[in-house]
C-alpha cells in the first residue's frame, strides 16, 4: 500500500479521485439507457411489467447499498480508503461481465445484488475527499467530483444508447472494460489518504450497520436535519434511474439513442454548473444558500418534466434541473464540518446508507406509480405521476433546510488530530 499523501500532494490526490470517479461513472452511464430496455425485452415488451421488474432491481440494489455502505465506510476508517476503493471497483468490473452474460431476468437480478454491494465504495471515495481537502474547500471539491459524474453521464449514456442499438448486451462488456481499467489505474497511482495514526483503533460491528451508522447523524448538532434533507433529495432524485427511460419512451416515443443523447445534454449542463458555478455560488451564498437554490430548481424541474406536453418542453426542463447539482456538494460541505477526521468514513457510510434506503423505496414508489398511471391512462391522464411525487419530496427537503440554522462551528478536533485536514 502506498504511503499516506502529504499536504502538497492534495491537489494531485483529488485529481486521482476525479479520474477514478469519471471512469466509474462512464461505466455506470453506459448501461443506463439499455438496462430498462433489456428488462422490457426479457419481460415480453410490456411497459407495465418492465416497470415492476425495474422496481424490483432497484430495490435489491438499494438494499445492498443500505447494508454494505456502512461496512465499507467503517472499513475505510480502520484500514484506509485505498484498499476499499480498489476492491469495490474490481468487483464492479466482474459484475458487469456477469450481467453481460445474463440470459434471463433472474440472472440480471443476481447481477444487481452484486452491483449494489460493490458500488457501495462511494462512501470511501467521499471520505477520501474529506481527507485531502480543507473544510472551506470541501463543497467545491465535492462539486468537482460531481462534475466527474456529469462528464461521465455526457459520454456514458450517449455511447450506451448507440451501442444498445447494436446489441443490448454490448454496453455491459464495455462497462466491464472501463471498470477494470479504472481498477488498474487506481492500483498503480492512487495513494492512501488516511494515515495510520488517524484511523480508528478497531472495527466495530455495532456501528458498521445501517442503524449504527445512521446513529452518527444524531450525535452531532444539525446533522439530523441535514440527514433528512439528504434523504428527501436522494429519494426525489431516484425518479430518474427508476422511470426516466420507460416514461420518456412511453410518453414521447423516444428510443435508446434519443434517450442517451438527452442524458448527454443533461450531463453537459451539469458540468457547467458543477465545474464553473458551484465555487462562486458557494462563496456568495454559502453552502446553505446553495442547497436552497438547488432544491428550488429541483422542484421546478420536476413540475416541467411531469406536465410537459411534448419532448421539446421536457428537454427545456434540463436547464433548470442542472442547478440541482448544487444540493449534494453543499450538503456534504455542511455535514463534513460537523464530524472529526476519524468519523469521515462513518459519515460517508451513513450518507451512502441513506442513498441505499432511498434506492429501496424509490424504485417501488416510482415504478409502481408509473405502472398504475399507464394502466389507468384513460381515466387518470397523468403518466407523469412519479415525477409529481418526486417534486413534492424535493419541496419537503426545501422546507427542512429553510428551518436549519445557517452555520455551525467546525467539528471539534479529536485529540492529536488536525481539524483542517
Amino acid at each position: 500500500m502506498s504511503e499516506p499523501i502529504a499536504h502538497p500532494a492534495r491537489k494531485a490526490a483529488l485529481g486521482f479521485i476525479f479520474v477514478t470517479a469519471l471512469m466509474d461513472v462512464l461505466s455506470l452511464g453506459l448501461m443506463i439507457p439499455v438496462l430498462p430496455s433489456l428488462v422490457k425485452q426479457m419481460a415480453g415488451g410490456q411497459t407495465d411489467m418492465a416497470a415492476q421488474w425495474t422496481a424490483a432491481f432497484g430495490m435489491v440494489w438499494g438494499t445492498m447499498q443500505f447494508f454494505c455502505s456502512p461496512i465499507l465506510g467503517m472499513m475505510s476508517d480502520r484500514f484506509g480508503r485505498r484498499p476499499v476503493i480498489l476492491i469495490s471497483i474490481f468487483g464492479l468490473g466482474i459484475d458487469y461481465i456477469f450481467m453481460a452474460l445474463a440470459p434471463t431476468l433472474w440472472w440480471l437480478f443476481v447481477g444487481r445484488i452484486i452491483h449494489g454491494a460493490t458500488a457501495a465504495s462511494f462512501s470511501a471515495a467521499g471520505a477520501y475527499i474529506a481527507d485531502v481537502t480543507p473544510e472551506k474547500g470541501r463543497a467545491k471539491a465535492f462539486g468537482l467530483i460531481g462534475a466527474a459524474w456529469s462528464v461521465g453521464f455526457i459520454a456514458g449514456p450517449a455511447l450506451g444508447g448507440l451501442l444498445g442499438k447494436i446489441d443490448l448486451h454490448l454496453p455491459f462488456w464495455v462497462a466491464a472494460g472501463m471498470a477494470l481499467l479504472n481498477w488498474l489505474y487506481g492500483l498503480l497511482v492512487l495513494p492512501e489518504s488516511l494515515p495510520p495514526e488517524k484511523r480508528i483503533a478497531r472495527f466495530d460491528w455495532k456501528k458498521a450497520n445501517p442503524v449504527g451508522s445512521l446513529k452518527l447523524l444524531g450525535s452531532h448538532p444539525d446533522l439530523p436535519r441535514l440527514g433528512v434533507v439528504s434523504f428527501l433529495m436522494q429519494l426525489a432524485h431516484n425518479a430518474y434511474p427508476s422511470v426516466f427511460v420507460l416514461y420518456t419512451g412511453y410518453r414521447y416515443g423516444w428510443d435508446t439513442a434519443q434517450i442517451g443523447l438527452l442524458m448527454m445534454l443533461s450531463g453537459i449542463l451539469g458540468v457547467i454548473v458543477q465545474a464553473l458555478l458551484i465555487g462562486p455560488i458557494v462563496d456568495r451564498l454559502k453552502e446553505r444558500g446553495a442547497v436552497i437554490v438547488g432544491l428550488v430548481c429541483f422542484v421546478v424541474s420536476f413540475a416541467v418534466f411531469a406536465f410537459a406536453p411534448n419532448g421539446w418542453i421536457f428537454a427545456s426542463g434540463l436547464a433548470v434541473s442542472a442547478f440541482a447539482a448544487l444540493i449534494q456538494p453543499g450538503l456534504m460541505g455542511m455535514m463534513t464540518k460537523r464530524v472529526g477526521p476519524s468519523e469521515q468514513g462513518q459519515l460517508q457510510g451513513a450518507n451512502s446508507a441513506i442513498m441505499g434506503l432511498t434506492a429501496i423505496i424509490g424504485p417501488a414508489l416510482y415504478g409502481l406509480s408509473l405502472a398504475f398511471a399507464v394502466r389507468h391512462e384513460q381515466t387518470l391522464h397523468l403518466p407523469g405521476l412519479p415525477l409529481v411525487i418526486a417534486g413534492l419530496l424535493a419541496l419537503g427537503g426545501l422546507m427542512v433546510i429553510l428551518n436549519t440554522r445557517r452555520a455551525r462551528p467546525a467539528a471539534v478536533a479529536e485529540p492529536g488530530l488536525d481539524p483542517a485536514r
